[in-house]
């Protein structure tokens, strides 16, 4: 028998967050065992609905969306991205500027497959969001990982970013607020990213999915109000702010001296077209997500359902013995490290499987981050109070005996 092998682009394409754990996870439940999940920002599975008003606008417009749409989406949601560009005075956003997609993770895919040439690289957080790193792989790139500084509330290491630039990088990747750390850049921060782009030419893709869910006195900052001329892809979505990570719709829109970029952007047309057209029904669903109450804020502010269970999670992990996180300033995710001379861990992926099966508790290693640390893993704050501070619990039953059992060992 001859086996028929996996294409070779996929050698170094993974996604952990749903990887060969989640398998186990599904093994378990099988066998009778209920799972708390703290692997995916999934929100509607935690009780967080989506706002009642894109439920009706899709379902109002579903008799509209048996046909393709345009190749870049329809005309509502995209002058709607445009009127939200426009308040946020980022300047020379037109309608032909912007691509609906489903999700922000297939438009990543578009803009990312457009831009590279096989070798080329690309420099991306560690740790970062691993669609990313592996749709630099797919496109045949090489992903760079400059650092981020834990110590500094995870932000950017700016002289490691230009330490890593080479005649190869094409694009810098900034995700902001950030998954999986938390981290809110502040506007000083920024504009020394632009000025490295603007130095080396760089494309500068800023994933801000999560530009809404913001605590405390953080403050999102949209990379493309801070430039007119560095060419820069800003990519948004309905699953997060809006809790509609189901519907998969999601937008980009490019910003900078779009003359220089020329070429490149016929090459996004060229792949917004081979699609076809993105999903139509949840495309209804933008304009009145963009337009219409935020709901979201009632969830952030001091008393909402996120900002109380952030608070939670923060407090529970960091009273456990050698753990530690960063407090979030936006997201859903904090990313939580073990104090290595307390848990020496070899293998993070075998620790994580350890954990799932003592507990029950099924979270993601940090090398599923690309990060260079086996100590850190990352959790969602997403489940109610009681479900939360049970798998807290949990975790921290497991590590009282995994410590003993390493140190008797």
């Amino acid at each position: 028998m001859i086996p028929l092998l996996k294409s070779e682009k996929l050698n170094h394409v993974c996604y952990d967050i749903r990887g060969p754990i989640v398998q186990k996870s599904k093994q378990l439940e099988k066998e009778g065992h209920q799972i708390i999940n703290l692997n995916i920002g999934n929100l509607s599975s935690f009780g967080f609905d989506a706002p009642a008003e894109i439920q009706h606008d899709i379902i109002k417009n579903l008799p509209n969306s048996a046909g393709y749409s345009d190749s870049k989406g329809i005309f509502p949601a995209r002058k709607a991205v445009m009127h939200l560009t426009q308040q946020q005075n980022i300047k020379g956003v037109d309608l032909e500027d912007i691509f609906l997609g489903n999700g922000a993770s297939e438009l990543i895919h578009i803009a990312v497959t457009g831009l590279l040439n096989n070798g080329d690289e690309v420099l991306l957080p560690a740790p970062d969001y691993p669609l990313w790193t592996a749709s630099v792989n797919l496109a045949g790139g090489n992903p760079v990982h400059y650092q981020c500084i834990e110590s500094l509330g995870w932000q950017p290491d700016i002289n490691d970013i230009r330490q890593k630039i080479t005649k190869k990088t094409k694009a810098l990747v900034i995700i902001n607020p950030n998954n999986p750390t938390g981290a809110v850049y502040q506007a000083e921060l920024l504009l020394q990213i632009i000025a490295l782009a603007r130095e080396y030419h760089l494309v500068i893709f800023s994933d801000e999915v999560y530009d809404k869910i913001i605590y405390d006195e953080a403050v999102h900052i949209p990379l493309a109000t801070l430039s007119e001329d560095v060419v820069t892809i800003t990519f948004n979505s309905l699953s997060k702010s809006y809790r509609s990570c189901g519907y998969r719709a999601g937008w980009m829109y490019i910003s900078g001296d779009k003359m220089r970029a020329k070429d490149y952007i016929d090459g996004l047309n060229t792949l917004a077209t081979m699609r076809l057209c993105p999903n139509v029904p949840a495309q209804w669903g933008i304009q009145t997500a963009l337009g219409g109450y935020q709901s979201i804020q009632e969830l952030v502010r001091p008393g909402g359902r996120l900002y109380k269970q952030r608070a939670i999670a923060y407090d529970m992990l960091n009273t456990i013995p050698g753990v530690s996180c960063f407090k979030p300033q936006g997201a859903l995710y904090m990313f939580v490290r073990l104090n290595p001379d307390i848990y020496p861990i070899e293998d993070d992926k075998v620790f994580i499987q350890d954990l799932l099966e003592f507990t029950k508790v099924l979270v993601v290693q940090g090398s599923g981050f690309n990060y260079p640390d086996n100590h850190y893993f990352r959790i969602v704050f997403l489940p109610y109070e009681d479900q939360l501070k049970e798998a807290i619990h949990r975790i921290a039953k497991f590590l009282k005996f995994y410590q003993n059992n390493i140190h008797n060992a």
